[in-house]
């Protein structure tokens, strides 16, 4: 269990300028800053204390600051909302969804969303999620993904009047990415992953990432295309009238060719980042653009033809898909393989930064690891992505990005240039643990981070390679400034 602690992390004496105006929920909802100049400064000890706030949730999935003081999230496998008061860890369930369908390690009561206007007096007192459901009425399973607004009572601290904002999304046990906020526009974005396909028992299932869908599936509600993509929304589920044209066609779409998109933030000036994991390399931190194509399956990173080939499983010929075992390293022979540079596509767009580019000679065979092999591949696995604005709060932290990590239990920070379309420097790393980091929440004040933590799961080992055993399963955790020394 974490106890009160100092960590000592790179900061700045001098006040950054103030950024957007940000929702005590931590979503932007407008957009322009002024200025865009920071000044440099000397680097500094900035001191944490932390602790750990409750733990035993049932595979917290999103936490998010609500208006009310209280640390909203969701129970991915408990499928709950549940409000916790941060001062002492005291629970309270807002609502149970039964209908939930969860039997997998990446389905269940998914995304969490605060209506900015929450608690305002406005009537608006909505709170989205979405979640996984079975449509099969039978013993088969046909998985889909719903968007759903419920009303918030203050007098009885429940959720109601359930609303279904879209429904048949595409839903899987794997990749299904599920990261919901309100942007600037007051629009909601929304990011689906390729269900997890071409590797593992979805081996023979193709990735549809660079599918787009056809105005005859619009016109029918058939989003069976919405895989590896960043879709954008009325409130009501309806496609908003400036949603870009792809393909002769307006959708939902907003962006596509990703792969497993868990993390979507907004920064300065309304503009847009995603981080998403890579296949064994080359997890992804992009700037998103709508319209753009961000080239999954054929690029992972940036298009530099290394330690990465497109092996696709399906198109297996002339033995058939099913007739093969699934390997990771080294594909049989009839699976046909394609370099990053044989993709061309007029609207693709590389990342900002990659975690982490290797070369054609890397062995991703690490025996430290034994069989979970990929806690030891050179990636972070980024579950959230939170932008954190200049202005008031930790000195130096201003116009950053934040990123939870699964693998190394580990907060992840990058700093942005001024005019937040690159990277400046190298990622600085924090609160690093024996954990499952899924997401953070901040206070109104930016000062105090809260962390959520899987239940279960791999991670890295401190002693090096991988552990199932966790510091802190399922908990939230509290990382308060205290200041510089």
């Amino acid at each position: 269990m974490l106890t009160t602690a100092s960590w000592t992390l790179a900061g700045c004496g001098h006040a950054d300028l103030p950024d957007d105006p940000i929702e005590s929920h931590g979503q932007a909802i407008a957009s322009g800053g002024p200025g865009d100049e920071e000044e440099d400064c000397a680097e500094e000890e900035a001191s944490f204390a932390s602790r750990e706030i409750t733990r035993d949730l049932s595979f917290p999935m999103r936490i998010v600051w609500g208006p009310d003081g209280y640390l909203w999230l969701t129970e991915r496998v408990g499928k709950r909302v549940v409000r916790v008061r941060p001062e002492d860890g005291v629970r309270t369930t807002a609502i149970t969804l039964s209908e939930v369908f969860q039997s997998g390690g990446q389905d269940g009561l998914l995304a969490l969303a605060l209506h900015p206007d929450l608690l305002k007096g406005k009537g608006k007192d909505y709170v989205y999620v979405s979640f996984t459901y079975d449509v099969d009425p039978g013993p088969a399973v046909d998985r889909r993904t719903k968007i759903r607004r419920y009303t918030y009572d203050p007098a009885t601290e429940t959720l109601g009047s359930p609303f279904d904002v879209i429904t048949g999304l595409p839903g899987s046990d794997d990749h299904n990415s599920a990261r919901l906020l309100f942007g600037p526009d007051r629009k909601l974005y929304y990011t689906v992953g390729d269900q997890g396909n071409n590797q593992f028992a979805r081996k023979c299932l193709p990735i549809r990432a660079q599918a787009l869908p056809t105005a005859a599936e619009v016109a029918a509600q058939d989003w069976s295309t919405y895989v590896g993509k960043v879709l954008r929304l009325n409130v009501d589920g309806s496609i908003p009238h400036d949603n870009p044209w792809i393909g002769g066609v307006r959708s939902h779409v907003y962006s596509y060719g990703h792969r497993n998109p868990q993390g979507l933030t907004f920064g300065r000036d309304g503009k847009l980042y995603a981080n998403e994991h890579g296949p064994k390399s080359d997890d992804e931190l992009n700037l998103i653009k709508p319209g753009k194509n961000y080239g999954w399956p054929h690029v992972a990173g940036y298009q530099d033809d290394q330690a990465y080939t497109y092996d696709n499983w399906s198109a297996s010929s002339p033995e058939s898909c099913e007739s093969l075992v699934w390997n990771d390293y080294v594909p049989p022979p009839s699976v046909p393989r394609q370099l990053e540079s044989a993709f061309s596509h007029p609207y693709f767009k590389e990342p900002l930064l990659t975690f982490f580019t290797v070369d054609n000679d890397y062995d991703f065979f690490d025996p430290a690891c034994g069989f979970l092999q990929y806690i030891c591949w050179p990636t972070i696995a980024p579950s959230s992505l939170h932008y954190y604005p200049s202005g008031h709060g930790i000195p130096g932290w201003g116009n950053t990005l934040l990123m939870t990590a699964l693998k190394k239990g580990a907060l992840y920070q990058v700093k942005l240039s001024a005019n937040g379309k690159s990277v400046v420097g190298e990622p600085v790393v924090h609160f690093q643990s024996t954990n499952r980091y899924r997401d953070l929440a901040m206070s109104p004040d930016r000062k105090t981070l809260y962390i959520i933590t899987d239940t279960a799961g791999n991670t890295s080992s401190p002693t090096g390679g991988a552990t199932t055993a966790l510091e802190n399963p399922g908990a939230i955790l509290e990382f308060k400034y205290t200041g510089s020394h």
